[in-house]
């Protein structure tokens, strides 16, 4: 028994030991796996550390040069207070971040189209400055900035900005203006108001379909969805054409394909040096076909297309069957190469708005305007005719130097020097007429509302057309009768029909003689106010939801102006170009909310006591529908520089200059 108490101690003392060896073993694999956990996290935190630092640096690379930006808005800003004009409040800024570099095929339209697309429908860069900036500036000739710049305003911004660099510096130095060069880089701190990053590398070649620059898809988007996407333009060409007319586009697919009946390459945006040369390279050898599709080509300038008729681009280009033509603007504003009806047309060009081109509503003629780089028109005139990326054929592009020639412009444009020469006489010809006297704004107003446009955006072309009107740009009155003539036809003679009692007061006579619905308007107004025609004015007003996209045509208000206009009213304006030239022409853009409007077409409205809501930078007025028993409602007056204020009440601003 002894023996069997002691073997089970000895097992005991033996467990015992057993036991604390492995506690002890326990205590140190803990220590040890404290250590590694230790050393795992210390590990962890380096490279944690290591990869936030070089992040951090990269992201300072970056943003450097967006932070040295804010000097070149001062120079920008400083530069603009030294021009002859009214001051503009501090514009929002938006940097335009670039990396990257285009794609082969890839040309300025198609960058264009991709910012436009992603920015217009937000308002993102609305009366904002565009600052172009980032790593892939520098892989852009000037050639390709300038052809993205003269694109910008279809964004609505209000200007914009590029770096300069020795790819600029080159650009003077080839036309002989290097002492004019200066360098412009950010400056060391910036504040910006926004960033686009477009990433060069993944622009694909680009389209902008009917009836505007911001409807726009990839052309390979488009080629893989192409019977959905014309039917959605064809919807939405309904509210662009009032549905006046039978608008078609799937009718262009032949053999599953879009085929094309026009081709442009034209203007400040498709006729540069560069654009012409590749579209060159990729037609050489190639024939555009005997089809219904054609190909004309209009170089930017005269030298342009001097220098590409030297280095024998011409030549290739015209083989192919293409026809270029002298340097001219015509087609951007429908002079010239007018599509058939119904015809689809893709152009290197500024605008694609409803008839734009040429066509006439009214008449019922449409074409339709696709927008496109001058290497996609190219690839696709290759193809005779059959949408094409430029991105989808094989070329190789010889990029050939430009060589600007001063002597086409000394040999036959006169250069005074800054000398006038009082001997030689200004010619005006039968066409050429001086502007009409224009009066003061009266105490109070009453305008007629003589068109009233529910689009979702007018344009400057359909507020004043182009093509057709050209030949009478120096004649105000007989421009002025083509104004809103494809959107609404009886605007004219509306105006023209209120301008005659405003003529009356003008002379001193009776207004209800020469207009004489008024008379019954004036009694109700008496009824309230004490008006007379020494303190009230007569004129029309038109209401837009969104007037003044586009082009920054000052004839879009200096037309209605002519007519008799004294004010435009809108939910809200396009662009500050255009409210600006409203103002600039004595007429106030007064802006209405959203919603159901308390006046209709036709109606008269009385504004009492705007010259004094002027003076005192009213916000707003009350407004009264006469036809609807002074019917109350607010127009708002919006934010005025006192310059706009003091033009306005001068009623224009030949008259405010006149003053000073």
């Amino acid at each position: 028994m002894n023996q069997i108490i002691q073997r089970l101690s000895e097992v005991e003392t033996a467990a015992s030991s057993i036991i604390e060896e492995a506690g002890a073993k326990k205590k140190q694999m803990a220590k040890d796996q404290d250590a590694r956990i230790a050393a795992f996290e210390k590990q962890v935190h380096e490279e944690t550390q290591k990869k936030i630092s070089a992040q951090q640096a990269e992201l300072e690379k970056q943003i450097g040069p967006l932070e040295r930006q804010s000097e070149t808005a001062r120079i920008y800003l400083k530069m603009k207070e030294e021009l002859k004009t009214y001051d503009i409040n501090m514009p929002g800024v938006v940097a335009i971040y670039l990396t990257g570099s285009p794609a082969k095929g890839v040309g300025p339209q198609d960058v264009a189209l991709a910012i436009i697309g992603a920015v217009f429908a937000n308002g993102y860069v609305k009366n904002k400055v565009m600052e172009f900036v980032g790593p892939g500036v520098a892989n852009l000739s000037a050639d390709f900035r300038i052809g993205v710049d003269v694109m910008t305003t279809e964004t609505t911004c209000l200007s914009s900005i590029w770096k300069t660099d020795d790819r600029i510096r080159e650009f003077y130095d080839i036309h002989g203006r290097s002492e004019s060069y200066k360098e412009l880089n950010p400056g060391n701190v910036a504040y910006y108001d926004g960033v686009v990053y477009v990433d060069l590398d993944k622009v694909k070649p680009m389209i902008a379909m009917p009836f505007h620059p911001s409807n726009t898809y990839t052309i390979e988007e488009l080629n893989a969805n192409l019977e959905d996407i014309l039917h959605d333009c064809e919807k939405k060409a309904l509210v662009s054409l009032d549905g006046q007319v039978d608008f078609k586009l799937t009718d262009k697919i032949k053999n599953g394909r879009l085929y094309v009946d026009q081709g442009i390459i034209a203007g400040c945006a498709g006729g540069g040096f560069e654009n012409i040369c590749d579209a060159a390279d990729i037609l050489r050898g190639h024939s555009i076909g005997a089809d219904e599709f054609t190909l004309s080509i209009y170089p930017a300038s005269t030298p342009i297309y001097m220098e590409l008729a030297k280095n024998g681009r011409l030549a290739d280009l015209m083989e192919t069957g293409a026809i270029v033509k002298t340097a001219f603007c015509g087609p951007c504003f429908g002079a010239g190469d007018t599509p058939a009806n119904n015809a689809f047309s893709i152009r290197h060009s500024t605008r694609n708005f409803p008839n734009r081109e040429g066509s006439k509503l009214q008449k019922g003629q449409i074409a339709s305007v696709a927008l496109m780089d001058a290497r996609s028109i190219a690839a696709t005139a290759a193809n005779k005719g059959y949408l094409t990326a430029a991105t989808d054929i094989d070329v190789e592009y010889t990029g050939p130097k430009y060589h600007f020639d001063s002597n086409i412009y000394a040999n036959r444009v006169f250069d005074s020097h800054g000398v006038a020469d009082p001997e030689q006489e200004i010619q005006f010809g039968p066409n050429i007429k001086d502007w009409p006297e224009m009066v003061a704004l009266p105490e109070n107003l009453i305008i007629k509302c003589v068109s009233e446009i529910h689009d979702p955006v007018t344009t400057t072309d359909e507020l004043i057309p182009s093509g057709e009107t050209s030949s009478f740009r120096s004649n105000p009155l007989g421009l002025a009768e083509f104004a809103l003539s494809r959107k609404d036809p009886l605007y004219v003679g509306r105006a023209k029909e209120v301008q005659k009692a405003e003529k009356a007061r003008e002379a001193g006579n009776c207004m209800g003689e020469a207009l004489p619905e008024l008379r019954d308007i004036m009694h109700k107004i008496k009824e309230t106010f004490d008006v007379s025609r020494e303190n009230t004015g007569v004129g029309s007003t038109i209401f837009a939801v969104k007037p003044g996209d586009g082009s920054a045509r000052e004839q879009a208000a200096s037309c209605q102006k002519v007519l008799g206009g004294w004010a435009n009213i809108a939910n809200e304006y396009a662009t500050k170009r255009y409210r600006s030239n409203l103002i600039n022409w004595g007429m106030i853009p007064f802006i209405i909310d959203e919603g159901e409007l308390p006046f209709e077409n036709l109606d008269y409205i009385f504004v009492p006591g705007i010259a004094d809501a002027i003076k005192t930078k009213a916000s707003s007025v009350k407004a009264y529908v006469v036809n609807k028993d002074m019917k109350e409602f607010e127009l708002k007056i919006g934010e005025l520089t006192d310059d706009e204020r003091r033009i306005i009440l001068a009623g224009c601003l030949i008259n405010f200059y006149k003053e000073q």
